[in-house]
């Protein structure tokens, strides 16, 4: 008898964990109070928490920041998109333009052949400047913040330079920055009679203004530029004389100005794309507000490379400084394939 009783409680633990069920009193106190108060109406104690004040629990609630901050957006000249823009592998570039062509004439089987003229070389040299930025941040910042900062920095980086670029292709000094195109020298004669790297003006009738028939002043551009240019050839102005000129209308009543048919595709002045740059002038006696022409063939743009950022973590501790660099050049190139409308009586 003995024998099968301790054959029938061999291998079991009558001191483990999951030999009986444990008392009531010995369970874990995980919600206890509650508990307490569903059995015995026992009031369960209350404070005041509020994420509103720090002391009073706002110092528990997480704070959330947008992985994506939001900046006013900043304007880019979009000069670059219809220029010549050449990578160039140092600041020593030049480039060879013929002016003049080479003359020919007319002779009988037997007659004598004069010499004739030769092309003329004239030595393009774009003025070079190097842009730079040297933010910086804390390391601390950089290994706590919500977000990424170092490409933040980056892409910020990158819209400041064009912007600035941009800036400089239309009214840069040409001083350790690129030279723009409204810079250039400016005369009233015609291509047979102007000096090369002069670009023609055609006047508006009026100081400050368009004079009478706006729509014959814009065509008279347009017909200044020789028809081998007029061959992607586009209006460039700001959003003020843009909206000036959507205004106008022929003696039929029909408007100069066609809206785009199309998103990505720029509206038309007289059969040209109209291209909006912000650095343009506005409308003022004497400025040259607008500018008709061949960019690819008129402005060249040149750049040594691509932006460079450096990380900086040793100069100047316990900072990190982003240093980025871009050495970029430009200049008119053909004088001949940009025009430019002078707001003056002549």
């Amino acid at each position: 008898m003995t024998e099968s009783l301790e054959a029938s409680f061999k291998g079991v633990n009558l001191g483990g964990a999951g030999a009986r069920p444990l008392l009531e009193g010995a369970r874990a106190p995980g919600g206890a109070a509650f508990g307490g108060f569903l059995r015995n109406g026992a009031s369960v104690e209350m404070k005041s928490f509020t994420g509103l004040t720090g002391d009073a629990g706002g110092f528990a609630v997480p704070r959330e920041i947008d992985a994506e901050i939001q900046a006013t957006l900043k304007s880019i000249s979009p000069i670059r998109s219809v220029a010549n823009v050449v990578q160039v592998g140092s600041a020593g570039y030049r480039k060879l333009v013929t002016t003049g062509g080479t003359p020919s004439g007319w002779a009988a089987e037997t007659g004598p052949r004069a010499e004739t003229a030769t092309p003329v070389f004239t030595e393009i040299v774009p003025p070079m400047g190097e842009l730079f930025a040297n933010p910086s941040a804390s390391q601390a910042m950089l290994d706590d913040a919500a977000f990424d900062v170092e490409a933040w920095l980056a892409s910020e980086i990158a819209m400041e330079f064009a912007k600035a670029e941009g800036s400089a292709f239309v009214n840069g000094s040409g001083t350790n920055q690129p030279k723009g195109f409204l810079q250039a020298a400016t005369s009233a004669a015609t291509d047979a009679t102007r000096t090369f790297g002069t670009l023609q003006y055609l006047p508006s009738g009026a100081a400050g203004d368009f004079g009478s028939n706006p729509q014959d002043r814009l065509i008279d551009l347009v017909q200044a530029l020789r028809a081998p240019y007029r061959q992607g050839a586009v209006f460039v102005m700001n959003a003020a004389t843009v909206s000036r000129i959507r205004k106008f209308k022929t003696a039929d009543g029909q408007f100069l100005w066609t809206p785009s048919l199309s998103a990505g595709q720029a509206a038309t002045l007289l059969g040209y794309p109209v291209i909006e740059a912000e650095d343009m002038p506005d409308v003022a006696a004497n400025a040259l507000s607008i500018a008709f022409g061949n960019f690819k063939a008129g402005y060249l743009i040149a750049e040594r490379s691509e932006t460079v950022i450096l990380r900086d973590p040793y100069s100047n501790k316990p900072f990190v400084n982003f240093y980025a660099t871009k050495r970029i050049g430009g200049c008119v190139s053909n004088s001949e394939a940009i025009k430019v409308m002078k707001f003056a009586a002549s």
